[in-house]
């Protein structure tokens, strides 16, 4: 029986890398996949990892409909064994539901690869409703390390070198006073501890070099 399996961990485990890994792996047997992704480092209608490795993908958006995409793929012929879909914390429910009905009517594996929470540590839908249905939930072995060198558990937000725990999800250029120039953002996963102080390796660094630094990190 085929199933739906969901590896999850934090941003810089390896995930991505995984995916590609499993997708090479399964094709190398002779196995016949799709892969897909959404909102990927390196643009549209691509996978990619840190590493530098890439593969041309499927752009997952909301109005993407895996049910209906599959069925028309094999009714004109295409041959499909396994699904492997990146990035799969930005899909919907609806879209993770879909993907537990290829599964289980039409046979086929579906590999989902993901993160938990977002940046203000709540989960995304289509993580959240992967933990309902998945056949088997697998956490990354690759733990990623915060920067005081304990493990990484969430994921943070930084706007021109602050810590944010509010905003939108997805960010594509979230500026309110349209005089003000476009924030630099970017991403860093943290300790439990350090994510409540909002403390990043940048603002560590400053605390390091303030002589009103309190004698604990």
């Amino acid at each position: 029986m085929a199933e739906l399996t969901f590896y999850s961990g934090t941003m810089d485990c390896g995930k991505s890398t995984l995916a590609l890994q499993l997708d090479h792996n399964h094709r190398a047997r002779g196995r016949v996949g799709r892969v897909f992704t959404s909102h990927d480092r390196a643009g549209q209608a691509t996978l990619s990892s840190r590493l530098g490795l890439a593969v041309p993908a499927t752009e997952v958006d909301d109005s993407l409909h895996f049910w209906e995409h599959v069925v028309t793929e094999l009714t004109q012929g295409g041959r499909i064994d396994y699904l492997v879909c990146d990035e799969a914390q930005f899909y919907t429910r609806d879209q993770v539901e879909q993907l537990a009905k290829i599964a289980d009517e039409l046979d086929i594996d579906v590999f989902c690869f993901g993160i938990l929470t977002d940046f203000r540590t709540r989960m995304f839908d289509g993580s959240a409703r992967l933990v309902e249905l998945a056949d088997r939930m697998l956490p990354l072995q690759v733990e990623a390390l915060c920067w005081c060198g304990e493990r990484a558990t969430h994921n943070a937000r930084t706007e021109d070198g602050e810590m944010v725990t509010e905003g939108e999800v997805i960010v594509v250029g979230d500026v309110d006073d349209p005089q003000r120039p476009r924030p630099s953002v970017g991403y860093e996963v943290l300790c439990r501890r350090h994510h409540r102080r909002r403390m990043t390796a940048e603002s560590a660094k400053a605390a390091a070099l303030s002589p009103d630094v309190l004698p604990f990190p």
